[in-house]
């Protein structure tokens, strides 16, 4: 296994905070494939590090890509690349791997005042209870649409609710406010109305003019979804990936357009869940399995 980071269990690991998931639990698990015989490398980022083909060429029969879909995604609103805007995945990894949440640990992470999470996602409700528990005062989640639509798990905006995160429905930000020093001093945001339903079925929010207001806020969360990252598909030839840079597979199958290159979990799917991830992965481990004994 290769891992990209300087610790193995990848979302898991960075992404999941510790009071959904304690780290322990990853830990075990993890160890538990070593004393398999599993070889677990970090630090090793597949396209920089070594390319897909360096490892055929070291005697590698299959590889599997499990690379996850961790590039986040903005708005190109106004604003975005002030001091005091971050990704979601940004923000959880400081949380999660560098230890935020111990007091007096020096985290290079900002101790806001107020901030705003923007999204309705699961990561959402993760960074807005993260905030939280970091000291920030007030916490709200900006979300297009309306709580029927809002695609968090259920008891995860409940539990948000319960821990006094604000909710600011049918709201739309526009640009982020900056001082003259370069950072965050508010987000100014647009009511938003529910019109006829869009391709996912949901009914599309549409702007109500002249309803632009100001939230004063010291720091800015993105959590509006991810995609795959690039770099395995741009310097492995041969891999084919669709229109959102997910890299596309057989139908009921994990084998990618790469003979002997078999995917599966977020890079495949795009941003979804732990348990289908883990799926993906004992599927592919059994097709690679067949590959391997179908080409012996």
């Amino acid at each position: 296994v290769f891992e990209a980071l300087h610790v193995a269990g990848g979302v898991l690991m960075y992404g999941i905070p510790e009071f959904r998931l304690p780290k322990k639990v990853v830990r075990h698990e993890i160890d538990g494939l070593r004393k398999m015989g599993v070889d677990i490398q970090t630090n090793v980022v597949i396209g920089r590090s070594e390319s897909v083909d360096d490892l055929f060429e070291q005697g590698y029969e299959a590889v599997f890509v499990g690379s996850g879909a961790g590039l986040p995604n903005f708005m190109g609103m106004p604003g975005e690349n002030l001091k005091g805007v971050y990704s979601a995945n940004e923000f959880l990894t400081r949380c999660n791997l560098m230890k935020a949440y111990r007091d007096g640990v020096d985290t290079p992470i900002q101790r806001a005042k107020r901030a705003v999470i923007v999204g309705g996602g699961n990561v959402a409700m993760d960074a807005a209870r993260c905030a939280k528990r970091l000291g920030v005062e007030e916490v709200s989640i900006v979300y297009r649409r309306s709580m029927e639509e809002l695609p968090a798990r259920k008891e995860e905006v409940e539990h948000a609710m319960e821990e006094g995160i604000n909710f600011q429905l049918l709201t739309n930000p526009v640009r982020v406010l900056g001082s003259d020093d370069g950072w965050v001093k508010g987000i100014e945001c647009v009511k938003m109305e529910l019109g006829e339903p869009d391709e996912s079925g949901r009914r599309r929010p549409v702007a109500v003019p002249g309803s632009e207001f100001e939230l004063p806020v010291d720091c800015v969360i993105m959590a509006i979804g991810t995609s795959p990252n690039p770099l395995i598909h741009n310097t492995t030839k041969g891999l084919d990936t669709d229109k959102r840079g997910r890299i596309t597979v057989k139908e009921n199958s994990c084998m990618t357009s790469r003979e002997g290159v078999f995917a599966g979990g977020d890079a495949v799917t795009g941003a979804a869940t732990v348990i289908l991830a883990m799926g993906a992965g004992k599927e592919a481990a059994a097709e690679i399995d067949e590959y391997i004994k179908s080409k012996n």
